[in-house]
């Protein structure tokens, strides 16, 4: 039969999601743990890889056994091997025709950014961080640009497997967090600290994409180039074009979206945790 497993993790301790030699992927513990539990090797088939130090709140992974166990098992099961920062939220018996990648219709991505004048220290690895304020009618004139079907090849890593660059973005959203209500915060060496966070949808993502994106949104929301710029680094096609790719601490995959014919979960209580 085949199993659809939930999985979340903080992947500041991994090199990424997909297996590696030396073991120390998302991927490779999770395979390890189901091993055990299973008593016998499992092969996962995920909706999205993720980098290493970026976080999943709700990658989406299948595989087929013969083994016939209650769906909930597979969620005890696995946690009970597995460490403290990665976990199985949720198992469903799923049709053969379900495929974790090829089933899903998008997927979404967020990412947390700290403004402030001193650098991140219980947030350390969970929050990109700034040191300088943020002009937020900059940033949203800025990604507007990037909404709908593009050649994103400007926001391409040199080593991504896609098979194409042209991708649809539906969606981009900018909030700012963490402020107290009726209050507009307290500057500290003339930064006003506070969070801000990137929510972004769309059918796929190219490797490094979404960081190569954040740099670029940065760069126009300091100042350091205007709003339209984003459109010339669209349209250079040219990685040289975009800015620096910005740290995978703040990026969560919040999960890949699935014909609601599926029935399968589209949130977890990890999922609830990021602001």
């Amino acid at each position: 039969m085949r199993v659809a497993l939930g999985v979340s993790y903080n992947g500041q301790a991994y090199r990424g999601w997909q297996s590696q030699p030396d073991g120390q992927t998302v991927q490779d513990h999770l395979e390890a743990a189901l091993a055990r539990f299973a008593t016998q090797p499992i092969h996962t088939l995920c909706a999205g890889r993720t980098d290493a130090g970026v976080h999943g709140l709700m990658q989406v992974v299948h595989f087929d056994t013969a083994i016939d166990r209650p769906a909930f098992s597979w969620v005890r099961g696995s946690n009970t091997f597995l460490p403290p920062d990665i976990a199985v939220q949720w198992a469903q018996i799923v049709p053969a025709a379900f495929h974790a990648r090829a089933s899903a219709t998008g997927r979404r991505y967020a990412y947390v950014l700290l403004q402030s004048s001193v650098r991140p220290s219980v947030e350390a690895g969970r929050v990109g961080w700034v040191f300088r304020p943020l002009d937020e009618a900059a940033m949203r004139a800025g990604v507007q640009y990037l909404l709908g079907e593009h050649d994103f090849s400007s926001f391409r890593a040199a080593g991504c497997q896609a098979r194409t660059p042209v991708k649809t973005l539906r969606r981009i959203d900018i909030a700012r967090r963490g402020l107290p209500d009726g209050a507009d915060g307290a500057m500290l060496h003339g930064v006003q600290p506070c969070y801000w966070r990137f929510d972004f949808e769309g059918d796929a993502f190219l490797h490094h994409m979404i960081r190569n994106i954040m740099g670029c949104i940065v760069a126009i929301g300091q100042g350091l180039r205007p709003p339209q710029w984003m459109a010339e680094v669209l349209a250079a096609r040219s990685r040289d074009a975009a800015a620096p790719t910005f740290a995978p601490d703040g990026l969560y995959f919040l999960g890949p979206q699935y014909d609601a014919a599926w029935g399968l979960p589209t949130h977890t209580a990890a999922y609830h945790w990021l602001p």
